[in-house]
This record gives C-alpha cells, sequence and structure tokens, in this order.
C-alpha cells in the first residue's frame, strides 16, 4: 500500500495553516461569544423589568384603575422574553464552547497539551507488551495527544486502535477516511460539541446494556385495552362528577386499574431501569447521531458506517428521539398537578410497557450505534491529528516483511524544537540494531520512537517521519518492566518474564518488533553476555526485528557473533566550548568508547 500524499488537503483550498484556521476560527467565536454576552445580561434585565410591569399592572386591575386582562400582556411578554432568552443562553453556551475547541487546538500547535486533554489512564495495562513502555497512556501520553473524542465510545475505539495494530488493508481504509475528514473542520467541531454533553450525561455501557436486556413486550391489542380501560375511567370521572353516572362504575374501573397496574408493576420497573429521568441524555444523544447522518460522505469505511445507522426504515437519530420523547413524556407523572390524573390514566404502566416494546425492536442496535458514533470520533481524531501536523505523512505498509525502514523519524510527542530525527533500516539480512551509549544519550527515546511511529503507522495516524515503510508487526518492549513488591517479583524477575513472552510472540504472526532496554542489565557481566546472545539469537531465528540497548560494552560482542544480522550503533556525548556534558542525539555507527557516568555524579555534588 502506498503512502498517501495530502498535504493539499488539511484545509479546503489547501492554502490555510492549521494555526490560521484555529485563530481565525477562535476570533470569530469569541466575538460571538461577547455579542451573545451583552444580549443575554440585556433579555435577563428586561425579563426582570416585564416581571416588575405585571406585578404593577396586576396591582393597578385588583384595585379596578385598570382592566383584569390588563396584566394577560404583561405575561405573553414575559413568556415570549424567557423563549428567546433560553435560545440565546444555548447559543452563548456554543459558542464559547467553538472557542474552548479552537483554544484547545491551538495549545496543541504550540506543545501546551499535555495534563488538558484526556490521559486515558483507565486502558491501562500493566501486563500489555507494549502499553507502558511506549507512553500509550497517562498524562502526556500519546493518547492524550490524539484524542479529541468527547464520548466514552468515542475513547475506547482509539484506545482499542493503540492497543491492537491493525492489518494493511483496514489501515487504509482508515487513510481514506481521515483524508476525507480532514478539510472538515466545522463537523469535527460539531461532533466535538455535541459529544461533550454526551459524555457529561450518557453512560454508554449502562444504555448499551439497557437494550440488549429485552424482554417480549406487551401486545399491540394489550396496550390498546389498557389505554381504553384508561380513558373510561376518566369518561367515568367526569361521569360521576356532573351527577350522569353512578359511583359504582367508577369504582370497578378502578378497582380493574389497581390490578393492571400491580400485574404489570414488575415488568415497568425493569423496562425503566437505567433509562428513566434520562430524555435530555437521549436527546443530545439523538442530536449527534442526527449529525452524523446529515454529512455527506464518499469513503467505503465512512459509507458503511453511516448505513449502519439507517437500516430498519428509519434513521437511528429518529429512533432515540422516539425513545427520548416516550421517556419525556413519562417524566411528566412527576409533576406534582399531574400525578393524581396520570395515575388514573395509568400513566407509567402505558409508557413504561411502550418503552418495552421500543426496546424489544430497537434495543439490540443501541451498542451498535454507540459502537459506530465511537468509531467516527476515533477516526475524527486521527483527523484532527493529521491536520494539525501537515508535515507527517501517513506510512507505507508492505507486505511480507518484517520490514521497518525510515528516514527522519522522531518522536510525536517531544516539541519540534527538540525533537532529533535519526534514520533506521530493519528488514532483510539485518535484523538487530545493538544501541550503546552514554547516560542520557538518547538510547531509550529512540527505542521509544521506533515503536510509537509503529503504534501511529498501525492504527491508521500519519507518522513522524520523512518517509516509513514497514510491513504488519506485533510489537513489544522491556522499557517500563518493574519489580513488584506484592507479586514478590524483583525487576530482574520481571524482564526475564516479559522476555520469555517476547519471545513467544516472535514465533506468532505478524512477526515481533521487539525493544529491548538494558538487556538482562541485572545479573552479573559473563551471564549478561551469554543471556543477551542466546535471547537475541532466538528471537531473530524465529522471524523477529528490533533493537536493544545496553551500556556494558561487552554486550557489543553480541552484535560481532551474529553479524550479519545485527549490528552496533551507539549514542554520544561531548563537551561544550564551556566545558559542559551535551548531548546531539544522533544515531551513530559502531560502539560508543566513552562514558560519562563519573562526570554526571560529580555534576550533581557526588564526591567521586
Amino acid at each position: 500500500m502506498a503512502a498517501l500524499d495530502r498535504k493539499t488537503v488539511c484545509t479546503p483550498g489547501g492554502e490555510t495553516s492549521p494555526r490560521g484556521e484555529y485563530a481565525r476560527r477562535l476570533e470569530e467565536a469569541r466575538a460571538i461569544a461577547v455579542r451573545l454576552a451583552g444580549l443575554d445580561d440585556l433579555l435577563g434585565n428586561l425579563r426582570l423589568g416585564v416581571f416588575g410591569l405585571g406585578m404593577l399592572l396586576g396591582w393597578l386591575a385588583w384595585r379596578g384603575t385598570l382592566h383584569p386582562a390588563s396584566p394577560g400582556v404583561a405575561l405573553v411578554g414575559l413568556f415570549v422574553l424567557v423563549f428567546f432568552h433560553g435560545r440565546i443562553i444555548v447559543a452563548r453556551r456554543r459558542a464559547e464552547g467553538r472557542a474552548a475547541y479552537h483554544e484547545r487546538g491551538l495549545a496543541r500547535l504550540d506543545d501546551r497539551w499535555s495534563g488538558s486533554g484526556t490521559p486515558g489512564g483507565r486502558f491501562l495495562d500493566e501486563e500489555h507488551p507494549y502499553a507502558a513502555d511506549l507512553d500509550l497512556f497517562g498524562v502526556g501520553s500519546l493518547f492524550e495527544r490524539l484524542c479529541s473524542a468527547r464520548t466514552a465510545s468515542g475513547e475506547a475505539t482509539l484506545a482499542s486502535w493503540l492497543l491492537n495494530p491493525a492489518p494493511p488493508g483496514e489501515v487504509a481504509t482508515r487513510h481514506d477516511a481521515v483524508t476525507e475528514l480532514l478539510p472538515r473542520i466545522d463537523f469535527r467541531e460539531d461532533l466535538a460539541l455535541l459529544g461533550d454533553d454526551v459524555r457529561s450525561s450518557v453512560s454508554p455501557d449502562a444504555l448499551t446494556s439497557w437494550g440488549r436486556d429485552s424482554h417480549r413486550g406487551a401486545s399491540v391489542a394489550t396496550r390498546w385495552l389498557i389505554a381504553i380501560i384508561a380513558v373510561s375511567t376518566v369518561g367515568a370521572l367526569v361521569g360521576r362528577l356532573i351527577g350522569s353516572l353512578g359511583t359504582a362504575p367508577l369504582l370497578a374501573l378502578l378497582l380493574l386499574e389497581a390490578a393492571i397496574a400491580s400485574l404489570f408493576a414488575r415488568r415497568a420497573s425493569r423496562a425503566l431501569v437505567d433509562i428513566e429521568a434520562r430524555s435530555g441524555e437521549l436527546e443530545t444523544l439523538a442530536g449527534l447521531l442526527a449529525r452524523i447522518e446529515r454529512e455527506p460522505f464518499t469513503s467505503p469505511r465512512l459509507l458503511e458506517l453511516r448505513a449502519g445507522l439507517e437500516g430498519g426504515g428509519r434513521p437511528a437519530s429518529a429512533r432515540i428521539a422516539r425513545l427520548a420523547g416516550l421517556v419525556r413524556w413519562l417524566e411528566a407523572r412527576h409533576n406534582v398537578y399531574f400525578a393524581l390524573f396520570g395515575t388514573i390514566l395509568l400513566w407509567k404502566t402505558q409508557f413504561a410497557l411502550a418503552v418495552e416494546s421500543w426496546r424489544e425492536e430497537h434495543g439490540g442496535s443501541v451498542g451498535r450505534w454507540l459502537d459506530i458514533v465511537g468509531e467516527i470520533e476515533a477516526l475524527v481524531s486521527l483527523a484532527s491529528y493529521t491536520f494539525e501536523n501537515p508535515s507527517d505523512p501517513f506510512p507505507e505498509l508492505v507486505d511480507g516483511g518484517p520490514i521497518y525502514e525510515a528516514t527522519g523519524l522522531g518522536h510525536p510527542l517531544l516539541p519540534s524544537s527538540r525533537c532529533v530525527r535519526n534514520d533506521i533500516r530493519l528488514g532483510g539480512e539485518l535484523r538487530v540494531l545493538s544501541v550503546s551509549g552514554s547516560n542520557m544519550s538518547g538510547k531509550s527515546t529512540w527505542l521509544r520512537t521506533v515503536g510509537i511511529n509503529a503504534v501511529l503507522a498501525q492504527a491508521g495516524a500519519p507518522v513522524r517521519a520523512a518517509r516509513l515503510r514497514l510491513s504488519p508487526l506485533s510489537i513489544g518492549g522491556t522499557l517500563r518492566v518493574h519489580d513488584s513488591l506484592q507479586a514478590g517479583r524483583s525487576r530482574f524477575y520481571a524482564e526475564i518474564l516479559r522476555l520469555k513472552k517476547l519471545v513467544e510472540m516472535a514465533g506468532q504472526s505478524p512477526p515481533l518488533l521487539f525493544l529491548i532496554d538494558e538487556i538482562l542489565h541485572g545479573t552479573n557481566s559473563h551471564d549478561r553476555l551469554q543471556g543477551a546472545e542466546a535471547i537475541v539469537r532466538s528471537l531473530i531465528d524465529r522471524g523477529a526485528i528490533g533493537l536493544f540497548t545496553t551500556h556494558d560494552l561487552a554486550l557489543a560482542e553480541v552484535a560481532g557473533r551474529l553479524a550479519p544480522r545485527a549490528e552496533n550503533v551507539h549514542f554520544a556525548d561531548h563537551l561544550d566550548e564551556k566545558g559542559r556534558l551535551a548531548f546531539d542525539y544522533k544515531m551513530q555507527p559502531g560502539v560508543v568508547h566513552q562514558s560519562n557516568a563519573l562526570a554526571l555524579m560529580r555534576a550533581v555534588g557526588l564526591d567521586i
């Protein structure tokens, strides 16, 4: 699959920079918010004035100075003001939300995003073969940098993509979708604003579980019969009040209603669990679905996703809106003025059965609709990241392998001003790089750079490189292996358990990209050399490619013994013009021939 050139489609005309576009939209949103804030204050004062006028007119009417209907004029005016004031408040909040959205975009462009986004810590599994090693989750993580999803479904989908490399065909469909979403800033903005409301209210797990827990609903005939009985009871009550009907029919109907309410009480309660009093949340979800349904798509994946919202004769937004309407009517029974009348009408029973019937017909689709929203949000997250990094290309994914070839490879979480880039070539005859170097020279960061770009590439995102060509790869690392007091494991024992897991992964498909930091550094030099050579040989014999780092220069022999399948490279330090230790973070061939450990100890004040 060839790499895509999408620099000319970052904006509709291919001319506006991400910074310029965000700044322009931020200025517009702020101006609208200021204007609406003025209207908000004005209408608030008018409402207070009209209310005072109404009180004055009421007092004058009570004294007989004015016509009794005079206060009604003020009441009508107050209702009109309340209506328009409500719309102004909503518009103001939307403008402020738009401004905040573009402020976040500018913060990302200025590398001020760490700690202000969604860290996704709940997705971190310490036993995952690379999630902790490559800083996928947490404050300052790849997930926080990528994620613009505002719903829990969107966050979960994006996390899954980072944790589970996709095959080339799936990556290609994501590239097409991301490229289509790239210029659609309005759509991405709308999803973020609507998603904020959904995130603050809708629990996707609870809603999905509620939809799956469907039971056979009451038949249409049963529901009609209950409605007829309820209407008949109201008629009997009216007849009794006007004296045209006796008490006996009314009492009989009331007893019948009590029996019906008791008969269906358990079903009604079961139908309303996790859904009652959530009409506003459901209406917000319906609005989010409707916004997706309105967007014209052309890429195969986006068309497929939208088609999943349009089956069954009506779009998903209309069906969720129908449920929201039923719940809204159901909530009316809590009104103190309507409660008695609602009881006579069997209001809870009738609408609970209607909700139950809705769930029987559509409940099984709720989880799928939320999954679709989540996938579209994940694609939007990748599109936003791509838009904000126009110089980062999509990778070229190739069959066969294992192959990992990159020029100008850098770490995507480092600010551009501090991101030093290097080249790498693994595959064919060369399978392993032995990376030596002094402390703080960049060895571990280089392993993370190689790994995190492999994650981005196989998630469907652009990569921080001039060019990256790779085959499908599984990924495994030992950069963040720790001891465990609770499990009774030393750091060395935890490392060899992880190495065993990597060897097992190397024998599976796709081939493994291994990233081993300070290999076996918890044991003596003799055992370390023998063990490191055996482990690395086993990995490459099983088809893996990768890198391992070491401070122990004796381990440079490993590459020599495995040549030409292995090579030595290194990172070094030097003294600047003021005699201070400095690093250029450039990878060089061969073995490092110097150490800075003593210099660093003296630099922090140790008497060496």
